[in-house]
C-alpha cells in the first residue's frame, strides 16, 4: 500500500565533520546537531553502535543542553500551527466539567475523590457520621505549579487515619505522610524512597516496600533493586520501622505485603517481573514463618476478602480466564484451594466482597459484565449495566450489601451508580457529570478483524454519524498491547476535539494485553512480540480498505508499551501512516533492563543477554535499531518527561537522534519533553491540556487538516 504524496521542497542538509550527527530540515526547519559517540556493544559476537549513548545521563550539561535546543525547535514549529490555541480552548472548556469517583467506607466514614475541572488535581473528601462533608487531602496546595500531586492513600480500617503518598515531578519515588481524619492534621510521619508500594493497614500502623536510598543524581535513572517490606508503627520515626521481609540473593525482585480485612492474616507477594508472583501467608495472631501457598512466577494470585477462616484469591493458576479460590492457612498448598467460582469463557477481572455477597466483574469482548454470587460461589444474577461501557472502581458498603461502582463509555462521562445487592432494581446514579459534549451525535462500533493465524481482533471505532466511508477522514488508531493490560471503553475528554471536528478515534485491542485471559497475553510476548505489530498494522490496513481514511490522513497513537508499538510499527510500514505519536515508549530494546525497574518488564520481552537467539529477535524490531533509511517516514510527534522513571527519556532522547540522523524527508521528527513530569501519573491538568493540545495540532497540520471553529462552538 503506497502512499501518493507529491512533494515539492527544498532540503538543506549540512554535514558536521567528525562526530556529529547531520543536521537536516523540512520547509522552515532545522533540527539541533546531536554530537555523535564511538560506542559498540557486542552481543554474542554482534557488533552494535550506540553513537547517543551520553543521552542516557540526564544529568549531563550536555543532555541538559541538547534538550533545550530540541525544545526550542519543537516549539518554534508548534507555535506556527494557526489553530493550536483553539484547540487548546477547546480542551479547556470539555475538561472542566466535575467529576467524582466510587466511595468507599472505613469505620462510619465515607471517603471519595472529586474533581472540579479546573484545578489540576483531584481533591480527597471525607463525609463523617453526621453528613458533613470536608477537604481531607487536596494535592492543589502541595506547589503552586500542580507538579507534586497525591499518588496513593490508604485509610485506616477504622476510618480514623488516612496514610498517603505525594510524588514531585511525576517521578515514582513517594514520600509517605500520616493525617488524623477528625482534625485533618499530619502525624510527625515522614517516609522516604518508598516505590512500587501499596500501604496496608493493621490496627496500629501500616506495611509498605521501599529501597535503599539511591546515590545522589541516580535517583531517575539507576536500577531499582533489593526492595524490602517494612512495618511502620504510628508514633514512631521511620529508623523504627521493623523489617518483615528482604531477600538479598535476588536483587531484582518485588516484594508487596497486605492485610486482610479481619487482621487475622499477612499476605506477602513476590514478584520478578510483570507475569505472576509467589503468595506467602503468615498468622498475624500467632507469628512465626511463612506459610507458602503458591510458588509459581507464571500464575497470578491476588487477595480479594475472607470467607470465616479461609482467604479468597483471584488466580489463573490453572485457569488461563481466571477463577475465584479459597485458601485455608492449614492446608495452603494448591492441591488444596477450594474453588468458588470456576473459570468461564469470559475474562474474570475483578472480585469484590460484601457481608453476604460477591460481585464478579468479567469482561465480555473488551466491555464489563457484572454478577452477583452469594459467598458459597452460587450464581444469582447479573447486576443490570447502564449500557455497554466499562465498570470500575468497585466498592462496597459491606454490612448495608450496597456496591458503588463507576461506569463509562467512550461517548458516556464517568458516572457513579448506587445498587443495593439485595434488590432485583437495576442500579440507581449517585453522581452524573454534566459535560459540554453532545454524545447523541456520534456512535460507536465494535468490528472484528480476523488476523492471518485466525484470531479476531477487536476495535472500537467512534465518529460522527454523518461521516462518509470515503477515505478522506482524518483518523487517530490508538494501541497497547502488552503486559496483560486491559484498556476498557472509557470517556476521554482528550480525543473530544477530535471527534468534533470530523476526526475519527479508534481504539485497537490487540494481542499482548489482557483482554481475553492468559493466552491472548502470552500470543504477543517475548518471541511472539512481532504479533502485537502484526495485529496493529492489520488494524491499520482494514480502516483504509474499509474506506474510514487513508494512509494520508491515518495517524498512530500509544504510551509507554504502546510507544514501542508505535515506533516499531512506523519503522516496519512508513508507507501506511501519515502521523507517528509514540508517548514515553520503551525505543531501546537492547538495554532497557539496565534502567530503574526495566528488569521486570523481561517476563513480556525477554533480554538481549539471554541468548544469542532472543538477541536477534529484540534487535530486528527494537525501534532504534530499525529506522528506514531513504523512506518518507511520518511526521512525528515523540513526548517523554525529564521526570519519568518508569521509562527513562533516554529511551526517547536515542530513538529521536537516530531519526533526525538517518531520515532526511520533507516531514518534521520532533521531540517534546516536558519539565517537572514523568511517565504520566499524577501530571497536573494545565500540563496535559498543553501537551494534547500540542499533539493534536501537529496531527492535524501534519495531515493538511483545518480546525473548523464553528463546527467545533
Amino acid at each position: 500500500m503506497k502512499r501518493k504524496l507529491v512533494i515539492c521542497v527544498t532540503l538543506l542538509a549540512l554535514t558536521i565533520a567528525g562526530t556529529s550527527c547531520r543536521q537536516k530540515s523540512s520547509p522552515g526547519l532545522t533540527y539541533p546537531v546531536t554530537q555523535k559517540g564511538d560506542v559498540v556493544d557486542t552481543y554474542f559476537g554482534h557488533e552494535v553502535p550506540d553513537p547517543f549513548r551520553w543521552l542516557e545521563d540526564d544529568h549531563a550539561p550536555e543532555t541538559k543542553e541538547w534538550v533545550k535546543a530540541q525544545n526550542k525547535v519543537t516549539n518554534a514549529w508548534l507555535q506556527q500551527i494557526p489553530f493550536r490555541e483553539d484547540i487548546k480552548n477547546r480542551l479547556t472548556e470539555v475538561w472542566s466539567y466535575t467529576r467524582q469517583f466510587s466511595p468507599w467506607k472505613r469505620g462510619e466514614n465515607i471517603f471519595y475523590y472529586r474533581h472540579d475541572g479546573i484545578r489540576n488535581h483531584a481533591v480527597l473528601y471525607v463525609k463523617e457520621k453526621n453528613g458533613e462533608e470536608k477537604v481531607l487531602i487536596d494535592p492543589n496546595l502541595f506547589s503552586e505549579d500542580g507538579t507534586t500531586s497525591l499518588a496513593m492513600a490508604s485509610v485506616s480500617k477504622d476510618g480514623k487515619y488516612v496514610a498517603y503518598g505525594i510524588s514531585k515531578g511525576g517521578s515514582d519515588w513517594r514520600e509517605v505522610f500520616v493525617r488524623e481524619v477528625a482534625t485533618g492534621k499530619d502525624l510527625d510521619t515522614h517516609l522516604k524512597w518508598i516505590k512500587f508500594s501499596g500501604l496496608s493497614w493493621d490496627e496500629n500502623g501500616f506495611y509498605y516496600s521501599r529501597y535503599d536510598e539511591p546515590a545522589p543524581g541516580d535517583e531517575l535513572s539507576a536500577s531499582n533493586e533489593f526492595q524490602k517490606v517494612f512495618y511502620h508503627k504510628l508514633g514512631t520515626s521511620q529508623d523504627q520501622d521493623l523489617l518483615i521481609h528482604q531477600d538479598n540473593d535476588n536483587p531484582q525482585m518485588n516484594f508487596s505485603a497486605q492485610v486482610d480485612d479481619d487482621n487475622k492474616y499477612l499476605m506477602l507477594y513476590s514478584r520478578i517481573s510483570t507475569q505472576g508472583n509467589n503468595l506467602f501467608i503468615r498468622d498475624l495472631n500467632r507469628g512465626g514463618n511463612w506459610i507458602v501457598a503458591d510458588t509459581d512466577f507464571e500464575t497470578q494470585s491476588s487477595y480479594v476478602g475472607t470467607i470465616g477462616n479461609e482467604i479468597l484469591v483471584l488466580t489463573n493458576y490453572d485457569a488461563p480466564r481466571y477463577r475465584l479460590m479459597a485458601i485455608h492457612p492449614n492446608r495452603p498448598n494448591v492441591e488444596n484451594w477450594r474453588e468458588i467460582i470456576p473459570e468461564s469463557g469470559n475474562v474474570l477481572r475483578s472480585v469484590t466482597t460484601s457481608d453476604n455477597y460477591i460481585i464478579a466483574h468479567y469482561m465480555v469482548d473488551v466491555q464489563s459484565r457484572l454478577s452477583l454470587y452469594s459467598k458459597a460461589g452460587r450464581y444469582i444474577r447479573d447486576i443490570k449495566l447502564p449500557g455497554s461501557g466499562s465498570a470500575s472502581g468497585l466498592s462496597t458498603f459491606s454490612e448495608e450489601d450496597v456496591l458503588y461502582f463507576t461506569f463509562a463509555s467512550f461517548t458516556t462521562p464517568e458516572s457513579v451508580y448506587r445498587k443495593d445487592l439485595k434488590s432485583t432494581n437495576p442500579p440507581v446514579a449517585h453522581f452524573v457529570p454534566n459535560v459540554d459534549f453532545k454524545s447523541e451525535e456520534y456512535t460507536v462500533n465494535q468490528v472484528f478483524v480476523e488476523a492471518e493465524d485466525g484470531a479476531e481482533i477487536p476495535l472500537f471505532i467512534v465518529h460522527k454519524k454523518d461521516i462518509e466511508l470515503d477515505g478522506s477522514n482524518p483518523a487517530l488508531l490508538y494501541g497497547y498491547g502488552g503486559f496483560n493490560v486491559v484498556q476498557s471503553p472509557r470517556f476521554d475528554a482528550r480525543i473530544v476535539p477530535w471527534l468534533e471536528n470530523g476526526g475519527i478515534y479508534i481504539h485497537a485491542h490487540i494481542r499482548g494485553g489482557g483482554e481475553y485471559g492468559e493466552g491472548w497475553y502470552r500470543a504477543g510476548i517475548k518471541k511472539n512480540k512481532q504479533r502485537v505489530f502484526d495485529d496493529f498494522i492489520l488494524a491499520a490496513e482494514f480502516l483504509v480498505e474499509s474506506g474510514y481514511t487513508s494512509p494520508e490522513k491515518l495517524a498512530i497513537m500509544g504510551g509507554s508499551n504502546g510507544g514501542l508499538l508505535v515506533g516499531a510499527v512506523a519503522n516496519q510500514r512508513p508507507d501506511l501512516f501519515a502521523v507517528a505519536l509514540p508517548a514515553v515508549g520503551v525505543m531501546d530494546m537492547l538495554r532497557y533492563q539496565y534502567f530503574t525497574i526495566g528488569w521486570a518488564w523481561a517476563g513480556d520481552y525477554g533480554r538481549s543477554d539471554d541468548s544469542e537467539e532472543m538477541f536477534k529477535y529484540l534487535y530486528a524490531y527494537s525501534p532504534i535499531h530499525n529506522i528506514p533509511k531513504g523512506k518518507l517516514f511520518p511526521a512525528t510527534l515523540v513526548t517523554t518527561a525529564d521526570h519519568d522513571d518508569r521509562v527513562v527519556p533516554a529511551h526517547s532522547f536515542k530513538y529521536i537522534a537516530t531519526l533526525q540522523d538517518r531520515y532526511s524527508g520533507p516531514n518534521p521528527v520532533l521531540i517534546r519533553i516536558e519539565t517537572l513530569a514523568g511517565h504520566g501519573a499524577g501530571k497536573p491538568l494545565s500540563m496535559q491540556i498543553e501537551e494534547v493540545a500540542d499533539r493534536l495540532a501537529f496531527t492535524l497540520f501534519s495531515m493538511n487538516e483545518t480546525w473548523n471553529s464553528e463546527k467545533n462552538k
